[in-house]
């Protein structure tokens, strides 16, 4: 019975060894990817050509999230301006020395369940990864 149980708990934390850097290698690789979106969003959309970001470029930008492999519909974007005013509305870009911010966020997935097997509590479900940025608007109408 104690051999049995020493089997268990080796196998267990063999799996835990071999799969640990795996999985969190893939995090920070996410973690990179929306950060690096976020600050190219910026980048173009508060240049002194648009001082907006428009759903197209949401749509572009989901697009290339999910040639990394990152799902479309589990992407979510969240602007805001220092002003309150919409920061993507075409029809009204973004005066210059205004701020646009722009959150990107994506779940975790099931990433941190193998961390149970050796009692640590992995992250709830509903737990989200995301990268923050903010830029001046350079619009000038």
């Amino acid at each position: 019975m104690k051999q049995l149980l020493l089997f268990i708990l080796f196998a267990a934390m063999l799996c835990w060894i071999m799969f640990s850097p795996i999985y969190k290698h893939v995090v920070i690789v996410r973690q990179a990817v929306l950060q690096q979106e976020v600050d190219y969003l910026l980048e173009v959309g508060a240049s002194g050509t648009y001082g907006y970001i428009s759903p197209a470029m949401q749509r572009d930008s989901m697009r290339r999230l999910a040639s990394f492999g990152l799902k479309e519909q589990d992407i979510r974007y969240q602007y805001a301006t220092t002003s309150g005013e919409s920061a993507t509305d075409a029809s009204n870009p973004v005066p210059r020395g205004t701020g646009i911010s722009l959150t990107i966020s994506y779940p975790y997935e099931n990433l941190f369940v193998i961390d149970s097997l050796i009692g640590i509590q992995p992250l709830a479900p509903h737990e989200r990864m995301s990268a923050f940025g903010m830029k001046m608007s350079e619009y000038v109408p």
